[in-house]
């Protein structure tokens, strides 16, 4: 599959607060998208400082960073990783992170699609996909993240006993993975239209998207899955 192009922070001749944040202010939080190439196998180690045994999670698409900040400071014991193309987000991101006190988290700018330029196989423990960008259009829907490939390699990145977690509020799109990961290597571990009317509403961050939804009356759809 043919990478989309990715202009190179280093190259953006007159950068916004947020793309000049990603090297400058959040430099030891934050990674861009050639920095990261450096560290496929070696995250535990080379970036977080941690024993080789230590938990690496990974969310993809964090938004503007609630649940990325409340899973980190939660797990201080994690190393906790967040993708996010897009410099505002990526750096709202981490911002919300490190002034909760977490020195177990790090942002890095790059596709989600394409996860498996920077991790290598059986590195990654769990991984949440929350609200992922739906592309609603039929035409379009062929950009959705997920997608049988994306399924086996994430699948092959992911270590025996580690989960997959899946929020979304578009029931096309919920319908439409949910069939794709029945026919995943994973194990189904349950799976809900209303989250927030089933038993996994406990203990569950809901997210600036995830109100926004809430608030208009929009279900909830959610997916938890396990690597064996």
């Amino acid at each position: 599959m043919k990478r989309p192009r990715l202009l190179l922070t280093r190259k953006i001749p007159t950068p916004t607060y947020y793309v000049a944040a990603l090297n400058g202010e959040f430099n030891d939080w934050a990674i861009d998208e050639e920095e990261c190439l450096l560290y496929k196998g070696q995250w535990r180690k080379k970036v977080f400082k941690a024993n080789k045994k230590a938990t690496l999670d990974l969310e993809l698409g964090t938004g503007t960073g609630t649940h990325f900040a409340h899973y980190a400071q939660n797990n201080p014991d994690h190393c906790v990783i967040g993708i996010e193309r897009k410099y505002k987000p990526l750096i709202q991101t981490i911002r919300r992170a490190v002034n909760a006190g977490c020195t177990n988290a790090r942002g890095v700018r790059y596709h989600a699609d394409f996860i498996s330029d920077i991790f290598a196989k059986e590195e990654l423990d769990n991984v949440f996909i929350h609200f992922p960008d739906p592309w609603v259009k039929k035409r379009k829907a062929k950009n959705r993240l997920i997608q049988p490939e994306f399924l086996e390699e994430l699948y092959e990145m992911q270590k025996s006993g580690a989960f997959l977690e899946f929020k979304t509020d578009d029931k096309n799109y919920y319908k439409e993975a949910l069939a794709r990961f029945k026919k995943s290597k994973y194990k189904m571990i349950d799976y809900t239209e209303d989250l927030h009317n089933s038993p996994w509403a406990v203990g569950n961050v809901i997210t600036q998207f995830e109100r926004i939804f809430l608030n208009q009356d929009i279900k909830i759809n959610y997916v938890l899955m396990m690597k064996e």
